[in-house]
């Protein structure tokens, strides 16, 4: 397939120095007891641009992102981060390349207990520990202003709409200044306005920080907007990975039948 073969050139420019993806997933499998997830998915995100992952529930798209981050190994198969290797990582190496990936949940997994200037504080307090408390307010006024939240600082979650904790969230995950931008649904239960909010939100940080992102998303209109490149996954596998117009060009029944509800 033509799209597989353009995703194995970008890796093979990757080694021979050409190239440097801040994401390169090579021949990924992944099973859950007799429940097999991955199935040798292989897949390259260049730095400062943005992959969609699209699909029917349960073909692994969340999974992969747990993957790149650290939270789960592949059963085979490799995977890079930011030119380095995950496997074999001690805890602290794999702490190390995970302070440079930002990664907002689906549902934002927001600290009930805590303001929002406290959510957006927590990683900061955790990780920065040279930094003043003065310096965390100013830079918590800062990440919450970027995504439109700045009024909201005293506010508890539950105070808060789908789309407000979202945006929490994500000015969360923005204040290690990541290379690598995460995004689990980010649209998903929002209204039309809240998503091109959110959608706005990762087109401002592609522009202005050169962010890497990889989102998985059910929303078509979304990936359009924000991705530059859409792979689509059936049983585990990639069933085609190029831009939208690939997509749409494509013969292939599943990509028709998936476009078609989309």
């Amino acid at each position: 397939m033509a799209f597989a073969a353009e995703s194995t050139k970008e890796r093979n420019e990757a080694a021979s120095g050409l190239a440097a993806p801040a994401v390169i997933v090579e021949a990924v499998h992944k099973s859950f007891g007799n429940q097999h997830v991955l199935d040798g998915i292989s897949l390259t995100v260049a730095r400062g641009k943005t992959l969609a992952m699209l699909g029917r529930s349960g073909t692994g798209k969340s999974v992969l992102l747990r993957l790149i981050i650290g939270l789960e190994k592949p059963d085979t198969g490799s995977l890079q981060v930011l030119g380095r290797s995950l496997a074999g990582l001690t805890l602290d190496e794999l702490g190390e390349v995970r302070l440079k990936m930002g990664f907002l949940f689906q549902n934002g997994a927001l600290y009930d207990s805590m303001s929002v200037g406290e959510n957006v504080a927590f990683p900061l307090r955790h990780h920065r520990h040279g930094l003043s408390n003065a310096d965390i307010v100013d830079r918590v006024k800062q990440l919450l202003d970027e995504v439109g939240m700045s009024r909201h600082l005293e506010k508890m979650p539950a105070s808060l709409s789908g789309g407000m904790r979202k945006r929490v969230g994500l000015a969360r995950a923005l204040a290690l200044d990541p290379e690598i931008l995460l995004l689990d649904e980010p649209t998903a239960g929002l209204d039309p306005i809240s998503s091109g909010e959110i959608d706005d939100l990762v087109l401002k940080l592609k522009t202005e920080r050169k962010m890497t992102s990889v989102v998985v998303t059910h929303d078509m209109h979304s990936a359009r907007t924000i991705a530059d490149r859409l792979a689509l996954l059936n049983h585990g596998r990639v069933a085609i990975e190029g831009t939208f117009d690939d997509l749409k060009q494509s013969q292939d029944p599943f990509v028709v039948e998936f476009l078609k509800h989309s």
